[in-house]
């Protein structure tokens, strides 16, 4: 983190350079991470925002639950130098952005498509609809907003507003649809 905060690029960073500024031993790097990207993507992971804890008490509440957090994350990324220098470095070098995916977008995204499978299941979604495609339409507008248009707001509300407008057009309907007579 202390190279990091100092400046120096993703590509200037080795194990013998993390390990001498550290004061330890090379071996006591490669004993707890298996090289540079796995210890990168710790270092990322340690500077966000935890995970949350979904309440379990609807798809709706989780899936605000899970926004917010994404929110919060680009609040952060936003107001930490070193969180934005470090992102824009990792999208460079193609094994570290692979790493960071696996351990921290991957997982995520799993959780969201499980809570909107749950919902789904539970008649709080409509069955016809791709889990993938509605993970991507409630978690885009928030993409959007931290990482193309770094000047959109990220206000108090905006995970509910984004959930409830998109659920709104996706929950069932007590009966089919009206079809007009045929002439």
């Amino acid at each position: 983190m202390k190279l990091l905060e100092e400046g120096v690029p993703l590509a200037e960073l080795s194990i013998e350079r993390i390990a001498r500024t550290a004061g330890v031993g090379k071996a006591a790097i490669y004993r707890r991470w298996s090289g540079k990207e796995e210890l990168f993507v710790d270092v990322v992971r340690t500077a966000e925002p935890p995970d949350p804890v979904l309440p379990g008490t609807s798809m709706r509440d989780d899936l605000v639950v899970l926004l917010e957090s994404l929110r919060q994350r680009g609040l952060v990324r936003r107001t930490s130098a070193i969180l934005h220098n470090v992102h824009a470095q990792m999208k460079s070098s193609p094994k570290i952005w692979c790493a960071y995916h696996d351990a921290a977008i991957a997982p995520r995204r799993r959780v969201g498509i499980e809570v909107l499978r749950r919902g789904r299941d539970n008649g709080e979604l409509r069955a016809d609809v791709d889990l993938e495609l509605v993970n991507d339409m409630l978690v885009g507008p928030m993409l959007v907003r931290t990482f193309m248009r770094p000047d959109a707001d990220l206000p108090e509300g905006l995970s509910e507003q984004i959930v409830d407008t998109i659920l709104e057009g996706l929950r069932p309907v007590s009966s089919p649809p009206v079809s007009s007579p045929t002439p």
